[in-house]
């Protein structure tokens, strides 16, 4: 009888040792301020979690909190694509995050952050993107879809367990180009996982994805048709690629090369095919142009949408030089292992090396939409690298029955886009944005997302 009370009072010990130990852990990752940080009410954490221990892989994340009432806001994770470019560099820097970066180093407050309704994860992922890391190099050179899924996974479950407070909040994933993988697929993980669970560990709710890769075969058709749509090849062009590409396969071959080739390196012009009608910055544009020649070689990966730069190359440079100072990192808590390589926008090696990838990830928005979550789908309409034209053709094939026809939706009293809602899904354009939509078009944006988390239709007035 002693020993069991012995035993007895030993596990309410720790169990309250680990609960006062938690907070400790939160507080270990608070950010005090970042260098040349506006003033602000709302509570800032960063810093890693290892996913796994063998190789030594840790991804480094960046909560933002609700500007009001965090406790009672739902958690939404945002991931950026690629594959291999930072959720640090273009969601919270450029796009949905509180802050922005000036020229000269400084930040200022973005009017359209999203987490004035949501609490915001930043996830630099997989490991070798941003300062998420790897010991094992090897690891940089076979990163893939499902290995990004499942580290994915693992981060948000040990996350929860150092925020407890989230663990049973509801939960959202959003992200753009490339997430259009990242995400439907960490949404299965997340399904399939909290079916083998006692009680859902993860209180998944739905997903938003924006200019998100779907299918390689009917984003390959939209892709061009859109090209083709806006002028931006001729013809002949036009005719050669849909003649010598084959959209179904994994290989290229050398007539498709050089059909697209000629489109983007004599026929689109000094360009930014993330915003087709925006201006490019000066010097910069060059360096961007040299770089799509060197993808362009296989349209497949040209089709992915391999992002090297935005709407505006200068404002990646200043995320650059601004995450690359030591004071910042110090501020983030973020290159604790001294990473031998430069802090950048997007890992070229994860690039270059990406072994698997899923052909179309329409299987898997099939199957969930089946279990009820809210999904939607958005494009903005001046992107030809992920194109609305891509998007809407690989949407048609999930043959969904429509509830709502398609219809303008507006912002400020002008039309924010368009929209049709689905059985299961919603779809909305956004008029006037490129690739990143929320860079473009901060106020339709956060409208869209607001929309999205209330569950309602876009509106109509």
């Amino acid at each position: 009888m002693a020993l069991r009370r012995l035993l007895f009072l030993c596990l309410i010990f720790f169990s309250f040792t680990k609960i006062i130990a938690l907070p400790k852990e939160q507080e270990l990752d608070r950010i005090s301020a970042l260098p040349a940080q506006p003033p602000v009410k709302f509570s800032l954490f960063s810093g890693y979690v290892t996913v796994d221990e063998e190789d030594g892989r840790a991804l480094f994340y960046w909560l933002t909190e609700a500007t009001h009432n965090a406790h009672t806001k739902p958690l939404v994770l945002w991931l950026n694509g690629g594959p291999g470019c930072s959720s640090v560099a273009y969601g919270a820097s450029e796009e949905i995050g509180p802050f922005r970066i000036n020229k000269n180093g400084s930040l200022y407050l973005n009017k359209y952050s999203w987490n004035r309704v949501a609490n915001i994860i930043f996830l630099e992922s997989p490991a070798g993107v941003g300062f998420s890391y790897t010991n094992t190099s090897s690891n940089l050179k076979n990163s893939g879809d499902k290995r990004t899924a499942q580290d994915a996974l693992k981060f948000l479950i040990r996350w929860m367990s150092r925020f407890p407070q989230y663990k049973y909040r509801d939960f959202y994933i959003s992200g753009e180009s490339y997430a259009g993988h990242y995400v439907p697929q960490l949404a299965e993980q997340i399904y399939d996982h909290n079916k083998k669970a006692p009680h859902p560990i993860i209180n998944l709710k739905g997903f938003i994805v924006g200019n998100g890769v779907t299918d390689n075969y009917y984003d390959g058709i939209g892709t061009v048709t859109y090209w083709w749509s806006h002028a931006m090849i001729s013809d002949k062009t036009y005719k050669s690629i849909l003649k010598n590409c084959d959209f179904r396969s994994q290989q290229t071959s050398h007539e498709c090369d050089e059909a697209v080739n000629y489109a983007m390196n004599r026929e689109f012009g000094d360009i930014d095919q993330y915003s087709i009608y925006t201006p490019t910055c000066g010097a910069s544009s060059r360096k961007k142009k040299k770089k799509k020649i060197e993808v362009s070689r296989s349209f497949k990966n040209t089709l992915i949408g391999q992002r090297f730069s935005g709407y505006d190359p200068c404002t990646e440079s200043y995320a650059e030089s601004y995450y690359n100072r030591v004071d910042v990192q110090k501020a983030l808590h973020a290159n604790i292992t001294a990473i031998p390589y430069k802090w950048t926008a997007c890992s070229d090696v994860l690039i270059r090396n990406w072994k698997d990838s899923d052909h179309s990830v329409l299987p898997i928005y099939k199957k969930l939409i089946a279990t009820g979550l809210r999904i939607w789908v958005f494009s903005g309409d001046t992107d030809s690298v992920v194109p609305v034209t891509a998007t809407r053709f690989s949407l048609s094939h999930l043959n969904l029955k429509i509830k709502k026809p398609w219809y303008p939706w507006y912002s400020s009293g002008q039309v924010g886009g368009w929209s049709e809602v689905y059985d299961g899904l919603t779809f909305a354009t956004v008029r006037g944005a490129g690739h990143e939509v929320p860079l473009f078009q901060p106020r339709r944006a956060f409208i869209l997302f607001q929309t999205f988390l209330l569950g309602r239709d876009l509106p109509t007035s």
